[in-house]
């Protein structure tokens, strides 16, 4: 364990098989990522960052190698440890949403606060809040297919807030938007991860990867860059 670091993947390799074909996931990978910074996983299709995303999100378990997220050894940790940690410790944000269709976006971001035994009206209180920061308290009695994509995107990103986490984990955040809307979304995790919350996108695009003070560019399972932007500035 190292101390001040959210992220730490010390030699990870991950293989696993395609019918009779063995697959070299990842090859390796070792890197540290301090709290509170805002890091980009970058490479093509293929390249491992899915994989190395599942792994930072407590999704999968490495072949062999160890992994640490704020301080705890997740190769030892049991499923429902695992589980637990997740819910405290990170945030998810998707490509595409996964917001309940039958939930109004307040209910759809109340929802993370249920597994952790919140009452119900510190539940809406909580919700009500995190919609607020991102511009959507007049649509709280609103379902998913009232919202335009970036809307959806917005919601996702409170519930995914909505637990305090340490480390928002950001999956293509901006795939499905339109260049002007998903610089809106780049600016809201810039917002987010300067009030202290440690961010990581994993995206193949590097315009998107290149925003970020940090990129790590992972290809063919390995890390073929690890780049300190030097005058990292917020898009937009």
């Amino acid at each position: 364990m190292k101390e001040g670091m959210i992220v730490s993947l010390d030699t990870v390799v991950k293989t696993f098989f395609m019918g009779e074909n063995e697959v070299h996931a990842l090859r390796g990978v070792s890197f540290d990522i301090p709290e509170g910074s805002f890091v980009s996983i970058m490479g093509p299709s293929g390249s491992g960052k899915t994989t190395c995303m599942n792994m930072i999100g407590c999704l999968d378990r490495p072949t062999s190698g160890a992994i640490y997220i704020a301080g705890e050894n997740t190769a030892e940790m049991s499923d429902n440890d695992l589980a637990f940690l997740r819910n405290r410790t990170i945030g998810f944000v998707f490509q595409q949403y996964f917001l309940l269709p039958t939930l109004t976006i307040l209910e759809n971001v109340m929802l993370p606060l249920r597994y952790q035994g919140i009452p119900a009206l510190e539940r809406k209180k909580l919700a009500a809040e995190e919609l607020e920061k991102v511009g959507l308290s007049n649509r709280l009695k609103h379902r998913p297919s009232e919202l335009s994509g970036g809307q959806k995107q917005r919601v996702a990103i409170a519930r995914a807030l909505v637990t305090r986490p340490q480390l928002i984990l950001a999956d293509e955040p901006t795939g499905a938007l339109d260049s002007e809307t998903g610089q809106s979304v780049l600016d809201l995790f810039f917002d987010i991860n300067r009030q202290g919350t440690a961010v990581i996108i994993v995206t193949h695009d590097p315009d998107i990867g290149a925003t970020a003070p940090r990129s790590i560019h992972l290809k063919d399972g390995n890390i073929i860059s690890d780049t300190i932007h030097p005058s990292p500035a917020p898009p937009g």
